[in-house]
């Protein structure tokens, strides 16, 4: 059996994003049983590219630490958390 599953704020956060901007995604991913799977990894992997990028640019360009992350995730929510919208919405 399979640990459960926690959503943090990326998880939660990608989960109001896609429900509302890839409905369909949210669909299949349900039909599936997988949504929750989609969203943890989603989470994690952002989680883990976040932190690599934010000690990156601490080290790389000298920024603090808040304006490391800030940078961090301006680069990389829209990779797995805030995807593009659909086709055909609206």
């Amino acid at each position: 059996m399979s640990p459960p599953i926690h959503l943090t704020q990326y998880g939660l956060m990608a989960e109001r994003h896609w429900r509302e901007f890839r409905p369909k995604l949210v669909r299949e991913l349900e039909a599936k049983g997988t949504l929750m799977e989609a969203l943890f990894e989603a989470q994690e992997t952002t989680i883990n590219e976040m932190e690599a990028l934010t000690q990156e640019l601490e080290t790389g360009q000298k920024l603090t630490p808040q304006q490391a992350h800030d940078q961090a995730w301006e680069m990389i929510r829209e990779k797995y958390i805030l995807l593009p919208p659909e086709e055909n919405l609206g």
